[in-house]
Order: structure tokens, then C-alpha cells, then sequence
């Protein structure tokens, strides 16, 4: 009878082999367990693996949209809070218009000017508001502030105003000339001179450095929105006419058919600031409601297409578990076996 001859050596191999073989396979069974798809997508799909590429490409582009419109969400928001701090500086300017209006009593007209000093303060700071690092106001000029401080030392608008007064009358607001100032002359001034001022190139000048044309954002693949609004805007322009008319002409030394004149000018003005701001306030929340829209959308795309991309790389969860545990326990058959044969020796015969 012949027998062969098996080395403990190389059954220890063998163990090792078969333990490095299970360990490989439980820590892709690991990984498919805890992700719920294929460890290895282009071994398990095959050809397939294009359609796999092309859901989980289309699945970054709507979560990148819905990243983006996280951030026009913000700005929208930002921007609706300082165009309400705009609307109540106009509201407070035209009620002190209001109040003054026929008055000549000298007290009653500084605190008026105060109050529209105010007003234009709190309205320049609201119309330079930023938000993550870009200006609200701005147009697409994002990182330029947007709005003059017209009440700043040197500022250019009121050097403009002044050299306007001066070379329409010839002489300042404050000299008491002025008093000689006739209420056809004020008005072909006020018409003539100071609003085209506003409402054409010179804004653009001495007022604002904001872009006419507003940032635009995907919200959807196939739809975009005007996420920001611009400086430039009728109801602005008309907010710092009303103000300079109110601030500057007011309380100067001109009669009373004048200053009620000049009061009448600037209400008008003011009122049509409330107006203008609100109507962008309309347009932004416009914006808001077509990216709420659009995210209900995007979630129902996503949840689509998610479910396709578990039915094409998904793996039975159940299944991988309980063929890991299995394998796990070879292994741990395995450890022992190695021991035992570890252990084997003649000198434990001898």
C-alpha cells in the first residue's frame, strides 16, 4: 500500500488562501451592504454600465440645480427684507410730506428735513445690502456697491445737485435769494432740469454704479429667473428725487407758493417711490414662487430617477447580509482549522 505525503505547510497555505478569498469577498459584500448597490458597478453591469453613468450624471446635475437654487433662494429673500426697508423709508418720507404740506413754520420743516434725512439713510443702507459677499442691488455688477451715500462729505450726487441749482438760478439753494424764486421758474427746474437728472444718464453718473441688466439663474434645465434686481429702478430713482427735492429745497429761503410747490413735487415723487418698490417686491416674489416650483419639481425628478438607478445598480440588501455572515463564519472555521494544523508537530509524539 503506498501513501502520500501532505506537508502541514501547505494545508496552512491553503487556509490562508481560501481566508484571503473570503475576506475580499465580505468587504465587497460590506460595501454593498451599506451603500444598497454593486461594489463593483462595471464587473456586475457589463454594457450596461453606460446607463448606470448616465442616471447618476443626470441625479449631480438636479442636486447641483437644487444647490444653486438654495443660494437664489437666499438672495431673494435678502433682497425682499431690503426692498420692505426701502418701501417703509418711502412710506415715512411721504407721510412727512404729507404732514408739512402748506406749513411754513420753520420748526416744522427742520423736522421734517430730518425725517427725510432719515429716510435716505436708511434707504441708501438698504439698497447696499450684500449677501455672501455679492450686493443685492447691483444688477450683475455683484461686487460693486451699488448706490452713492448722498449725505457722505464730497459725495458726487449732491455736488451735482448744487451745480445744478447754481447754473439754473445763479446762485445756491441757501442764498436769500431765492426768496425771489417764482413758482414757474421752480417747477420748469424741478421738470426740466432735476428729473431728467434721475431718470436719464446722470444717475447712471452721480447715483449708481449698478448694471441696468439683473442676474439671471437656472432653476430648472429648461428655466431661468431674474434673481436679483438693480439700483436703477424707476421707484429708486424716484425715492432720491423726492428725498434731494425735500432735503435741499424745503426749508430754503423761497416763499410760500414755492415751498408749496416744491411740497407737491415731492409728494408726487415720494408716491411714486412707494409704488415703483413695491412692484419690485411683486417681481422678486414672482422669482421666489417659480423656484418654489421648481424645487417640488426637482424632488420629483430626483425621486424618479433615484428609484431607476436602484432597480439598475441596487443589490438585494438581505441577500449580500446573509451571504457575508456565512462567509464569516468560514472564516472563523478557517482560523480554527489554521490553529489546529498550526499545532501539528512529531515532537508533540515523540
Amino acid at each position: 500500500m503506498k501513501t502520500s505525503f501532505v506537508s502541514n505547510l501547505a494545508s496552512q497555505n491553503a487556509m490562508r488562501l481560501t481566508i484571503g478569498r473570503a475576506q475580499n469577498e465580505i468587504q465587497k459584500l460590506n460595501t454593498e451592504v451599506v451603500t444598497g448597490r454593486h461594489a463593483d458597478i462595471g464587473l456586475a453591469l457589463g454594457a450596461k454600465t453606460t446607463n448606470s453613468v448616465s442616471l447618476n450624471r443626470e441625479v449631480a446635475q438636479l442636486k447641483g440645480i437644487q444647490d444653486s437654487n438654495a443660494l437664489v433662494t437666499q438672495r431673494l429673500s435678502a433682497s425682499q427684507s431690503a426692498l420692505a426697508m426701502m418701501s417703509d423709508s418711502a412710506q415715512q418720507m411721504l407721510e412727512a410730506l404729507i404732514a408739512v404740506s402748506g406749513s411754513d413754520d420753520a420748526n416744522r420743516l427742520q423736522v421734517v428735513e430730518r425725517d427725510i434725512q432719515s429716510a435716505l439713510g436708511a434707504f441708501t443702507i438698504a439698497a447696499n445690502t450684500s449677501a455672501n459677499g455679492e450686493y443685492l442691488f447691483s444688477g450683475i455688477n455683484t461686487n460693486t456697491e451699488p448706490l452713492e451715500d448722498y449725505q457722505a462729505a464730497g459725495s458726487a450726487p449732491k455736488a451735482a445737485f448744487d451745480a445744478s441749482f447754481f447754473g439754473y438760478f445763479g446762485f445756491t439753494q441757501d442764498d436769500p435769494a431765492a426768496a425771489g424764486i417764482t413758482v414757474p421758474q421752480m417747477d420748469d427746474f424741478i421738470t426740466n432740469v432735476l428729473e431728467p437728472a434721475f431718470a436719464g444718464a446722470d444717475w447712471n453718473t452721480n447715483w449708481s454704479n449698478a448694471s441696468d441688466t439683473n442676474v439671471t439663474s437656472r432653476i430648472l434645465k429648461n428655466e431661468v429667473v431674474e434673481s436679483n434686481t438693480n439700483a436703477n429702478s424707476e421707484g429708486m430713482r424716484n425715492f432720491a428725487l423726492a428725498a434731494v427735492i425735500g432735503i435741499e429745497l424745503l426749508d430754503s429761503p423761497i416763499s410760500a407758493e414755492v415751498r408749496t410747490a416744491v411740497n407737491a413735487s415731492a409728494t408726487k415723487y415720494a408716491g411714486k417711490a412707494v409704488t415703483g418698490i413695491d412692484n419690485q417686491r411683486s417681481e422678486l416674489g414672482v422669482s421666489e414662487n417659480r423656484v418654489t416650483k421648481a424645487n417640488t419639481a426637482l424632488e420629483s425628478q430626483l425621486r424618479i430617477i433615484t428609484l431607476h438607478l436602484g432597480d439598475v445598480e441596487g443589490v438585494d440588501a438581505y441577500e449580500a447580509s446573509t451571504r457575508m455572515n456565512s462567509l464569516l463564519n468560514q472564516v472563523e472555521a478557517s482560523y480554527t482549522l489554521t490553529a489546529r494544523i498550526q499545532q501539528m508537530s512529531l515532537m508533540n509524539y515523540l
